[in-house]
């Protein structure tokens, strides 16, 4: 065994980078409805998932046995600068969906960086076709819908079962319920994601022979790659936060509660099957159908559309990203170098860009611009009316953060004033045309 060089050193570091981006793009997954919702304060929130994604880190190795051995081959010639090359696609676009609050998938932009920088340096015998099929694509077309469905019946059946109860009676079970299931999805996050990056740090030391082929990943780089993403985690992406807690849906607490548990058993799941699942669709799915689950409920399509197309640019923008910084960086010294230093200064252009409209902790919940019902939106309204005492928005009116939409009266589309005891002095009475007797 060799030990550690400068090269292994840049990329473990790099790495370790990477998972800190992860942890705070996606803190969302675990932590926005229950803080949209006002189950926590966000920052507890934010404190309580960065520890359980520690604690979830330690829990298995399977996801990162098949980063390490699954996807790249590690015995193609894979040189320690592929593997820094895919680790800057992947940081670069993550960053950027960060910046534009979309909820992307940094499992995909890992992926598609490894497999970029891969095509780059040694061809397509470097790539195992079929564990990216079976292990990465099927899983990311079937488990937003898997979970999606799961929230939705999940809603569907908790809104049943709690009819005849007022919400008063129910909103601290609720409460419980959504810290609880935040827990489970923080936890499976670290089984997840955590171990995403000790199978990149593994494979770096497999290529530049510090460990042997198919090692288990020291305990050294579990331990890391806990902390990095709990960091991150803590940290807290607000931006994200802010979309899937607001921006998809007008989340309840019982849609929260089915939403979390039907994403946390998807997730700990393919954890179990070794499926390097990407946890940002999982929960974004949840979320998406939680809101169909929830007689009323508006699903804001315009941002699904959007969270969709990334989801499917990820892999082949972080791969394109790797590519170029592959080539670059396979020049020699200076084109490392090179790379190195265009990624801090792309880093750095993002931060400041951020830095105009910030969002932290106290303004995450500041719900996004109305926007008008579209043709999904109003089918669906037409099949699952509004519970009682609520009314749904006319066609092309703005929705609104579960605000009824008020009555209004004939006279010049003054909103109607409730009856009372004082209606009749406090308003006045509305000017009627004669009436017109034929005799």
């Amino acid at each position: 065994m060799e030990h550690i060089t400068l090269l292994i050193g840049i990329v473990i570091v790099t790495a370790l980078v990477f998972d800190f981006t992860n942890g705070f793009h996606d803190t969302a997954n675990a932590m926005a409805t229950t803080i949209s919702t006002g189950a926590l304060r966000p920052k507890t929130a934010v404190a309580m998932s960065a520890v359980l994604n520690l604690v979830g880190a330690f829990l298995s190795v399977e996801v990162a046995k098949t980063i390490s051995g699954g996807i790249i081959d590690e015995g193609a010639g894979i040189r320690p600068e592929v593997i820094f090359a895919g680790l800057v696609g992947a940081i670069v676009w993550n960053l950027l969906t960060w910046l534009a609050g979309l909820p992307s998938s940094s499992s995909h932009a890992l992926f598609g960086g490894l497999i970029g920088a891969t095509l780059v340096s040694v061809g397509t015998h470097g790539v195992h076709g079929e564990a990216v099929v079976m292990k990465v694509l099927i899983p990311a077309v079937a488990a937003p819908f898997v979970a999606g469905l799961a929230a939705m019946a999940a809603t569907r059946l908790t809104y049943r079962l709690t009819r005849d109860r007022a919400e008063a009676d129910t909103a601290k079970g609720y409460r419980a319920g959504q810290i609880a299931s935040a827990a489970l999805v923080s936890l499976a996050h670290g089984t997840n994601d955590a171990q995403k990056t000790m199978g990149v740090i593994t494979l770096a030391l497999i290529t530049g022979g510090v460990v042997a082929p198919h090692a288990d990943p020291p305990l050294w780089v579990i331990a890391s790659a806990g902390l990095a993403i709990a960091l991150g985690t803590y940290l807290g992406g607000w931006r994200i936060i802010r979309t899937m807690g607001k921006g998809i849906t007008d989340i309840q607490p019982p849609q929260g509660f089915a939403a979390q548990t039907g994403a946390a058993a998807t997730i700990l799941a393919s954890s179990h099957l070794g499926f390097a699942l990407s946890t940002t669709q999982v929960c974004s799915g949840a979320v998406m159908g939680s809101g169909l689950g929830r007689k009323g409920g508006v699903v804001r399509w315009s941002t699904a559309g959007r969270m969709v197309a990334a989801w499917g640019l990820t892999l082949p923008a972080a791969g394109l990203v790797a590519a170029g910084a592959a080539f670059l960086a396979g020049q020699g010294d200076w084109g490392v170098a090179a790379v190195a230093v265009l990624a801090l200064a792309v880093c750095g252009a993002i931060w400041f860009a951020s830095r105009r409209k910030p969002i932290d902790h106290t303004n995450v919940n500041e719900g996004p611009a109305a926007e008008p019902a579209g043709v999904v939106t109003t089918a669906l309204r037409t099949v699952s009316p509004p519970p009682a005492g609520q009314s749904a928005p006319a066609d092309g009116a703005p929705e609104t953060a579960g605000v009824p939409a008020q009555p209004t009266s004939p006279d010049a589309g003054v909103p109607a004033q409730p009856a009372g005891p004082d209606a009749a002095a406090s308003t006045p009475a509305p000017r009627r045309k004669a009436a017109t007797v034929t005799r």
